[in-house]
């Protein structure tokens, strides 16, 4: 029985995780109208799904660091009731942002809920040193890097763009416009509508205008090459978001040594991918649309350059989020064009400031509650 929970509470935290992460790593490809909102979800899950399945040959050192050893004695990581408040803790604090559209860290949410379980477990045994040290620097570092590495890659791409004599598009509707033109006929009592044609040009608004790209890259269409890598870049962040969250997940089930750690991975993949296909619209809407807006130029720039720092840090162990990366990322980008929305911004950090303390307060008050009972 204390199995099967602790394996709901797992998938609950999957399903809640796939809800909030699944879409960020296609947010520039919707936020940039490359593709709809259905397009840029199977993609995210298809590319989702096949990072979690390389976890399971790649990060092995994941696993070990969310299961909470070396942050509280082996004796405690043993005990279902451990696990399960961490799952449920975590789980609870992402499902709630998610329902209130905040893109928040479900890496972030596990280091609470290890925090706020293990304190009560253990008190001052809690290895406070490796929290700061292996968990915390680089929550706070990457997304630091993450905007500051876009900001200069961004410059440095456009500065190429420029040399090669590759511009953009004025988005512009020339043709007949048909205007209807009423006219009043005493005799009869009747009123005839009528249409009139006339030539015009005009301008499309902003959301309806989509910037593109005029002029070759080695004999080829240089929007065509754009929207390929954009699609590349796309897959490659939610592909090491897979790769970086799963093991997290299966860390907690593997405590007890109950289950196999290639079928918590494929456990772990499928809820995660219902969690994306049923509940990522709300999160997906802020990061594609209301942080800054972007051109497929820029989206191929954040997604680049957040994929790159997410895979490094998962085949070196760091548990850094993939939230913090890829919003710092088009937050450097914003920062570059001006156009950041900074009122979405601070709300998305104050998301982030109370995303540690909530989970440990969960955690702890599910953890006590399962020793009484």
């Amino acid at each position: 029985m204390i199995f099967i929970i602790l394996f709901i509470a797992a998938c609950f935290l999957a399903y809640s995780n796939g809800a909030n992460d699944n879409f960020k790593g296609v947010a520039t490809l919707f936020g940039s109208g490359t593709v709809n909102y259905k397009g840029a979800i199977t993609w995210a899950t298809v590319t989702t799904a096949a990072g979690s399945i390389a976890a399971i040959f790649l990060a092995s050192t994941l696993v070990k660091n969310f299961s909470g050893k070396g942050l509280v004695p082996d004796t405690l990581i043993q005990t279902p009731e451990f696990a399960i408040a961490i799952a449920l803790g975590a789980a609870l604090t992402v499902f709630i942002a998610t329902k209130i559209g905040m893109p928040i860290s479900t890496t972030h949410s596990l280091v609470g809920a290890l925090f706020g379980s293990g304190v009560v477990a253990v008190g001052s045994a809690f290895n406070f040193a490796k929290l700061g040290n292996t968990f915390l620097m680089p929550l706070i570092v990457s997304p630091l890097m993450a905007a500051v590495a876009s900001l200069i890659v961004y410059l440095i791409f456009k500065k190429i763009r420029i040399y090669m004599g590759i511009t953009k598009q004025t988005c512009a509707c020339i043709g007949n416009e048909f205007i209807p033109v009423t006219k009043t006929a005493n005799s009869n009592n009747y009123i005839a509508v009528e249409k009139e044609s006339q030539s015009t040009i005009t301008l499309s608004s902003k959301q309806e205008c989509v910037e593109r790209y005029q002029g070759n890259f080695i004999g080829i269409n240089s929007q065509k090459v754009l929207d390929v890598a954009h699609y590349l870049s796309a897959g490659i962040v939610s592909f090491a978001r897979g790769l970086n969250d799963t093991p997290k997940i299966v860390g907690l089930l593997i405590v007890i040594n109950a289950l196999d750690i290639t079928w918590g991975m494929i456990a772990v993949a499928i809820t995660m991918a219902l969690g994306g296909i049923l509940n990522a619209k709300k999160v997906g809407q802020v990061m594609s649309k209301k942080i800054t807006p972007m051109n497929s130029g820029q989206g191929f720039t954040a997604n680049l350059i957040t994929g790159l720092l997410v895979t490094t840090a998962s085949v070196h162990g760091l548990p850094v989020s993939t939230t913090h990366v890829s919003v710092g990322s088009i937050f450097g980008i914003g920062t570059a064009t001006k156009k950041a929305d900074i009122k979405v911004v601070r709300n998305i950090l104050l998301s982030w400031l109370l995303t540690l303390p909530i989970a440990a307060i969960c955690s702890a008050i599910i953890y006590k509650l399962l020793l009484l009972f």
